[in-house]
């Protein structure tokens, strides 16, 4: 059964939801001309590659692979011939290898897949790491060692994130429609291999289609819960729905699991399940493909590696009118330098804008009208943090709590100034970052 969280105050901005895509089932874009698959796409370190060009690859086959704990595999998201292995730079600036793939157009399957064996706790975060699964929903978190807290009896709640606050993506919204039990059974594995006693799923109260349908699929589980949260940015970050779904405060420098809590993204648990029952890795992602010059907004399955460009053109996008790409939301989504840019793992969308939505606004001075003090969910003084920053003042950045930044962007969006806010902030944790390590 559904419960409301409402009492539990967000701050933050209201945004206009433009999820256009919402009742849109998710369609299969056709096979590309060629993928791209870098290998980085996680936090981590980066896969080295196990081919070499004019290799004949098959669908889920392992292609690139490390041992160090902060890195997942790579898998082929389509079989054909490995054309070459060129150098990559990421949109982050990380600079790897890709490996790229010319489909031979038969999707011929790996002799390699078969699910996994699991018997135990250790099996299961072994699956986990092969599945290729890097979080879905953030910064590509490896999930193998996230769901590998080393102090497992502290953990007794699991947090399944399926607010999707930004305006445009609907893409988790469809999963919790086009595969409702795939997240039940995704969650209760969770659970069951980790000896999680409870679970949430915080859901914004503007889906009740969403609601319902986990409602229903969890009617069978006492341990799973439905959490109705506002619908009001970001109340999707890991720290808010921490705060929204279990009234939890997670302080500067601890992580989720030092309270007892795990979070995963909505797909991200849906994937698992699939994975658990069949052994096909992480190899295609739904993405939102919207925008004000993107005709035919659709939700798109998507091959990993595939060009953003020829994502844009299956929706009937005006090229010529694009002046900016993103990939993921309006608020936090990076800019796309290049439509040969390769869907990766943490991608959930595309938006392309045209010139009138892509001008930067023109800054002027601080009014100090507080704005961003108010609507700041973590509670900083953004104008007052901007200020320290370009004064370089470590003591006070740190006196300040920058680092309990998460780069929302409800200072920069809600400040009639137009500031810089948020990026000041990034810009002053890396300083920080920096003078520590002098």
């Amino acid at each position: 059964m559904s419960v409301s969280k409402s009492r539990r105050k967000l701050r933050g901005v209201f945004l206009r939801h433009d999820k256009h895509t919402q009742e849109m089932e998710t369609v299969r874009l056709p096979m590309p001309a060629a993928v791209k698959l870098p290998m980085l796409q996680h936090m981590g370190k980066p896969c080295r590659p196990l081919v070499k060009k004019g290799d004949l690859v098959k669908v889920g086959q392992k292609i690139g692979d490390c041992d160090e704990l902060f890195s997942v595999p790579v898998h082929a998201s389509v079989s054909g011939e490995v054309a070459e292995l060129q150098e990559y730079t990421a949109v982050g600036g990380a600079v790897t290898q890709a490996v790229v793939i010319r489909p031979d157009g038969e999707q011929a399957v790996s002799e390699e897949i078969a699910p996994p064996t699991v018997t135990d706790r250790e099996s299961f975060l072994k699956a986990v790491r092969e599945s290729g699964l890097a979080g879905m929903g953030g910064a590509g978190f490896p999930a193998h060692v996230k769901l590998g807290y080393k102090d497992v009896n502290r953990l007794d709640t699991l947090v399944i994130n399926a607010a999707e606050c930004e305006p445009y993506i609907t893409s988790d919204y469809r999963e919790c429609l086009e595969h409702t039990a795939d997240v039940i059974e995704g969650i209760q594995a969770v659970k069951k291999w980790l000896r999680i006693d409870n679970a949430y799923i915080g859901v914004e109260d503007d889906k009740p289609a969403a609601i319902r349908a986990l409602d229903e699929a969890a009617a069978g589980d006492s341990g799973i819960q439905v959490v109705k949260l506002h619908s009001k940015y970001p109340q999707g970050a890991e720290k808010v729905i921490i705060y929204t779904a279990t009234g939890r405060v997670v302080e500067d420098g601890k992580l989720p699991a030092d309270h007892g809590v795990l979070v995963m993204n909505v797909s991200s648990v849906a994937f698992l399940a699939r994975y658990l029952k069949t052994g096909m890795p992480f190899i295609s992602r739904r993405l939102t493909v919207d925008g004000p010059v993107v005709r035919k907004p659709q939700n798109v399955e998507v091959p990993l590696g595939t060009p953003i460009g020829e994502v844009l053109r299956f929706c009937d996008t005006d090229e010529e009118a694009v002046k900016m790409i993103l990939m993921g939301g309006p608020m936090m989504g990076v800019c796309v330098y290049d439509p040969e840019t390769p869907v990766i793992k943490n991608n959930n969308a595309v938006l392309a804008f045209d010139q009138k939505n892509a001008q930067v606004p023109k800054t002027t001075a601080c009014i100090r009208c507080g704005k961003c003090v108010y609507v700041c969910p973590m509670n900083l003084m953004p104008a007052a943090l901007e200020k320290a920053y370009d004064s370089k003042n470590a003591a006070a950045l740190t006196a300040m709590s920058v680092n309990l930044c998460m780069n929302c962007g409800c200072c920069s969006y809600i400040c009639p100034a137009k500031r810089n806010l948020a990026q000041k902030n990034q810009l002053a944790k890396a300083y920080l970052k920096e003078q520590k390590q002098k």
